[in-house]
């Protein structure tokens, strides 16, 4: 899991990158006018769109990967010392020699032996809900890129939209002042 997330933000911070770069590139740089200003606008989201990507990787590494690496690094500390305190409970019982005091030597280990099942369980519970929480933010996270991304189309479309409704404008100007010219005799 955590190398998935690591993955993750790898290619996030490399596609800002990339968007970043393409914002950058002098495509089109000699266009004036709307067409001119359309080019900027495309531009200027690209780089608005690759800084929503940088920030969303930054935010996926301080609130994902790093509480989950802390979490790994806790559980497989947890789990080396049931797994050793199992083996000891193991090698005593092994050295145990079958009398009334090591009856009760044998009850205690089961007990010690049940603890440390106890406390395998509840690292278990422990990672299955931090599981769950990394699943609940990354549909969230998923939902508002989803919604930015909307949002961000939306927006594209109304500046499209307003250089098409400056080309009309534009086009009829030109076509009025070569009215007068089509109608001469």
């Amino acid at each position: 899991m955590p190398k998935l997330v690591r993955e993750r933000i790898k290619i996030e911070e490399e596609y800002a990158k990339n968007l970043a770069k393409l914002s950058q590139n002098s495509l089109a740089a000699q266009e004036e006018g709307s067409l001119g200003e359309a080019w900027a606008q495309v531009k200027k989201s690209l780089a608005d769109e690759a800084e929503v990507h940088l920030k969303f990787s930054a935010k996926f590494h301080s609130e994902v990967e790093k509480p989950l690496m802390s979490f790994h690094e806790i559980f497989k500390k947890d789990m080396n010392k049931c797994d050793h305190h199992i083996a000891d409970l193991r090698k005593q019982l092994l050295e145990i020699k079958l009398n009334s005091k090591t009856e009760e030597d044998i009850k205690k280990i089961r007990r010690k032996s049940t603890q440390a099942g106890d406390d395998f369980m509840c690292c278990v519970n422990l990672y299955n809900q931090a599981q769950s929480k990394w699943f609940e933010e990354m549909v969230t996270t998923t939902l508002e890129l989803e919604q930015l991304e909307v949002e961000r189309m939306k927006m594209i479309r109304q500046h499209l939209c307003q250089y098409t409704q400056l080309q009309h404008g534009t086009n009829k100007f030109n076509q009025s002042t070569v009215e007068p010219v089509d109608q001469l005799p």
